[in-house]
C-alpha cells in the first residue's frame, strides 16, 4: 500500500479559464439522448469558463463507453495541454478502473490542475491521490450542470471549492431531490431536508479520502489505494446499494490494515430507493470497531441526490459532532 505523498493543491479556476470535458467512463453520446446542454452552457458562460471536449468523448460502444486507449489519451491530453486549467468528467459509469494501469502519473503530477467528477470517477481521484498527492474534487460532472431547476447550491459549492481558497463551512441544503431530472425537467418535487444525522459524537480532522464506497473498494489490494492513516472518510453509495451491501462494503474498507488510523466518517445522503434508513446506518456504524470513539455524521449533501457539495479528495476537513443536542454540529473544509 502506498505511503503518504506530499499533498499538492492545484491552482484555482478563474474567469477566462478553459475547461476540458473528458469521458473516462460513459460516453457523451448517452447523455445527449436527453439534450440539456442549454443550461450547462449558460452556467459555464456565466462563470466566464470556456468548455472544450476530448477528441473521443462521443465514441459509443456496447458498454456505452469507448476504448481504454482513447479514454486514456483524452485524459492525458487534458492534463498535458497548457491551455487547459481544469478537467470535468462527462458522467460516471462502471469502468474507470480499466484506465489505472495505463495512466502516466508522472505526467499528471507535472501538470496539477482541477479534476472534478464523482461516482465511478472515485477510482481515478483516489488513485491520483495515492500516486501523486494531487488534490482532486468529488463534485458535479459536466452533465450535472444541465439540471434546470433545484440545481443550487450545487454550483455554489463547486465554486467555493475550485475558485476560492477560503474555508468552506458546510450547511445542510434546505431541500433535496432524487429523480430522473435529465429525462423530465418538469416533473420534480423537492423534499424538505430533515438535517444531518449526528450518529456518534466527537471531534476529528484529517485528509479526506473517499467518494463512492463501492467504487473506492475496487482499489483495495492495488497500488492505487490511498493510505487511511489520518483519513477523514467521506463515503456515499447509490440506489443499487441496500443496507446489507453498504454494511459489507464499509466492513471491508475498515478491515484494511491501516483503518485504525481513520479519524472519523462523513456519510452522504442515500437515495430513497436504496431503502437505507438512519436506523440502518446507525447499526452499520455500531458494528465497526475502527469507528469506536470517533465522530460519525450522515445524511450530508453529497452522493447521488441533489444538491451535492464538492469536496476535495486529498484536501482537509474538520468535523465536530457534539454529544448534546444543544450544541452545534459543524463540518468545515479547511484545505481545498
Amino acid at each position: 500500500m502506498p505511503a503518504h505523498v506530499q499533498t499538492v493543491v492545484p491552482p484555482k479556476l478563474r474567469s477566462g479559464d478553459t475547461l476540458r470535458v473528458v469521458a473516462p467512463a460513459r460516453s457523451r453520446a448517452m447523455i445527449m439522448e436527453h439534450d440539456n446542454t442549454r443550461w450547462i452552457d449558460e452556467r459555464f458562460a456565466a462563470m466566464g469558463l470556456t468548455l472544450t471536449f476530448g477528441e473521443h468523448v462521443d465514441e459509443d460502444d456496447q458498454f456505452r463507453s469507448s476504448t481504454i486507449e482513447h479514454r486514456v489519451a483524452d485524459l492525458h491530453a487534458a492534463f498535458a495541454d497548457p491551455d487547459v486549467a481544469g478537467i470535468l468528467t462527462v458522467i460516471g459509469g462502471f469502468n474507470s478502473n480499466e484506465l489505472l494501469p495505463h495512466l502516466d502519473f508522472d505526467l499528471i503530477a507535472a501538470h496539477p490542475k482541477v479534476f472534478c467528477g464523482y461516482s465511478d470517477i472515485t477510482v481515478l481521484q483516489n488513485a491520483i491521490l495515492a500516486r501523486t498527492g494531487l488534490v482532486t474534487y468529488s463534485g458535479p460532472h459536466w452533465s450535472s450542470w444541465g439540471m434546470r431547476d433545484h440545481f443550487e447550491p450545487t454550483g455554489d459549492w463547486f465554486r467555493a471549492a475550485v475558485m476560492s481558497d477560503a474555508p468552506i463551512a458546510v450547511e445542510p441544503a434546505q431541500a433535496w431531490t432524487d429523480d430522473l431530472w435529465f429525462a423530465d425537467q418538469d416533473a420534480r418535487t423537492p423534499v424538505p431536508n430533515e438535517g444531518w444525522w449526528a450518529l456518534r459524537p466527537g471531534q476529528a480532522s484529517g485528509r479526506i479520502v473517499g467518494g463512492n464506497l463501492g467504487t473506492l473498494n475496487l482499489l483495495q489490494g492495488t497500488a492505487y489505494m490511498p493510505s487511511l492513516e489520518g483519513a477523514l472518510l467521506f463515503l456515499e453509495d447509490d440506489f443499487e446499494s441496500d443496507a446489507a451491501h453498504v454494511a459489507r462494503c464499509l466492513t471491508s474498507l475498515l478491515q484494511l490494515p491501516d483503518a485504525a488510523g481513520v479519524t472519523g466518517l462523513v456519510v452522504g445522503r442515500f437515495q430513497a430507493s436504496s431503502g437505507v434508513t438512519r436506523e440502518a446506518v446507525d447499526e452499520i456504524v455500531a458494528r465497526q470497531p475502527a469507528l469506536r470513539g470517533k465522530p460519525v455524521l450522515a445524511g450530508v449533501d453529497f452522493g447521488h441526490t441533489s444538491p451535492f457539495m464538492t469536496f476535495p479528495v486529498g484536501g482537509e476537513a474538520e468535523l465536530v459532532v457534539p454529544a448534546g443536542a444543544e450544541d452545534t454540529t459543524s463540518l468545515t473544509i479547511t484545505r481545498h
